[in-house]
C-alpha cells in the first residue's frame, strides 16, 4: 500500500505558513507519522484569510491533515526539554526558522545530532543557510524576483504574480525529494544528516534554460515569447461570455486540426509567421470572442487539437478527468483536499484524517 512506504517514520513539524507543512503533508499521505510543533502563539496561517466558524482557516486546515499538533514553547526549560525528548525518537526534523533561529534556541545541528546521531534535519528557509541573503526577510514574490523568474513571466506590460504562490510550491517538493534521498543514504550510513534548502533557490533550479538563453542573446522581450503569449497557437483568448480558452497548438498537427475544425485553411500557413504573430492574434482574438466557451468546446474537444476551456477553481474537483483519477475529495469538514497526486501499482494515498491537537507528554508516550 502507498500509505506503508514511510510506515513507522516519525517527522517533526517546526515550520509554518505553506512550504514546510506541504512537505510534511505529503511525507504524511506516505504513510509518515507527523508532529506538528508550534509555539503558544501558533502557526500564523491558522488566521490568515478567510476564517472558519472555530476561528481557523481552510488553508491552516488543508496544510495540516494528518497531523497531531503539539504546542511547545522552545524558550522555556519544560519545552526544550519536551522538545528535546521529541527529537531523540524522531526521523525527520523539518524546520522554518530564519537560519541562526534554532541555535539561539539551544537546538543547533551539534546538539541535535548529538540527542539523535540518526536525524535527518532538513532547514527550509528563504535564501538558505549561507550567503549574504542567508538572514534577509522575504515572501514568495521576491523570491521570485531575485531569480529572474518573475522577469521572464507574464506578458509585456509587466510580470505577473503566480498563485498559488511558486517558490513555495518547488520549495515544498524539493525538501521531500532531498529528505527521501537523505533517508535512502541513512539506511546504508547508519547517520542522520542535514539538509539547507532555499525556497529561492528551489524557483532558481527551474531556470537553467532561460538564463542560459539570456546569457547567449540577452534578455528577452516578453512579447517576442512564445511561452508569454507572443505566439497566436500558444496563448488564452477571451470568449463571447467572459471566459478564457487555452490553445497550445505547437506542433504543427494539433495546429492543423485547430485550423481544419475552424475552417480555416488559409491560417495553416502562418504558424510560421515570426513572433510575436501580433495580426494573427487580433484575428483569433476576434474569432474567440463570436462564440460563447461552451460553443467553443463543443467545436475544438473532439478535434485533438490540445484546445482546453480555462477552469474556474469551483469547477475543477468534479472535472470527469479528476473524478475518474481520485486524487480530489470533499472532506467532512467542507475541504477540497488534493491527495499526493502518486498512484502505486494502481493505488492512491488514504483519505487524510482531520489534525488533532494533543499535549506534548501524551505524544512522547505514544512514541516508541
Amino acid at each position: 500500500m502507498i500509505a506503508d512506504c514511510l510506515a513507522g517514520l516519525k517527522v517533526l513539524d517546526l515550520s509554518m505558513y505553506i512550504p514546510g507543512p506541504l512537505a510534511t503533508l505529503w511525507l504524511s499521505d506516505l504513510g509518515a507519522e507527523v508532529i506538528k510543533v508550534e509555539s503558544p502563539a501558533g502557526d500564523p496561517m491558522r488566521t490568515m484569510g478567510p476564517v472558519d466558524e472555530d476561528g481557523t482557516t481552510a488553508f491552516y486546515k488543508l496544510a495540516n491533515a494528518n497531523k497531531t499538533i503539539v504546542t511547545l514553547d522552545l524558550k522555556s526549560a519544560e519545552g526544550k526539554a519536551r522538545f528535546a525528548e521529541m527529537v531523540a525518537k524522531a526521523d525527520v526534523l523539518l524546520e522554518g526558522f530564519r537560519p541562526g533561529v534554532l541555535d539561539r534556541l539551544g537546538f543547533g545541528l551539534k546538539r541535535l545530532h548529538e540527542i539523535n546521531p540518526r536525524l535527518v534535519h532538513c532547514a527550509l528557509s528563504g535564501y538558505g543557510g549561507t550567503g549574504p541573503f542567508a538572514t534577509r526577510a522575504g515572501h514568495d514574490v521576491t523570491y521570485l524576483a531575485v531569480t529572474g523568474l518573475l522577469a521572464a513571466s507574464g506578458p509585456a506590460e509587466r510580470p505577473v504574480m503566480t498563485f498559488p504562490p511558486l517558490a513555495d510550491h518547488a520549495g515544498a517538493m524539493l525538501a521531500v525529494n532531498a529528505i527521501l534521498a537523505a533517508l535512502l543514504k541513512r539506511s546504508t550510513s547508519g547517520k542522520g544528516t542535514s539538509i539547507d534548502i532555499s525556497l529561492a533557490e528551489a524557483a532558481l533550479s527551474w531556470m537553467g534554460g532561460v538564463l542560459t538563453m539570456a546569457h547567449r542573446w540577452g534578455d528577452p522581450k516578453r512579447e517576442h515569447d512564445l511561452i508569454n503569449g507572443g505566439a497566436a497557437f500558444y496563448r488564452i483568448y477571451k470568449t463571447k461570455d467572459g471566459r478564457f480558452a487555452a490553445i497550445a497548438a505547437l506542433e504543427e498537427k494539433f495546429w492543423q486540426s485547430f485550423c481544419t475544425a475552424l475552417d480555416k485553411p488559409e491560417w495553416l500557413s502562418r504558424q510560421a509567421e515570426p513572433l510575436p504573430q501580433t495580426a494573427l492574434i487580433a484575428e483569433m482574438e476576434a474569432l474567440f470572442a463570436s462564440r460563447s466557451l461552451a460553443e467553443w468546446t463543443a467545436l475544438l474537444e473532439p478535434a485533438d487539437c490540445t484546445f482546453e476551456p480555462v477552469l474556474e477553481p469551483h469547477e475543477v474537483a468534479n472535472h470527469p478527468h479528476h473524478q475518474a483519477r481520485g486524487f480530489t475529495h470533499l472532506s467532512e469538514q467542507g475541504l477540497v483536499e488534493v491527495v499526493l497526486p502518486v498512484l502505486m501499482d494502481g493505488e492512491r494515498p488514504r483519505q487524510r484524517r482531520p489534525l488533532a491537537e494533543k499535549p506534548a507528554k501524551m505524544v512522547i508516550s505514544g512514541w516508541s
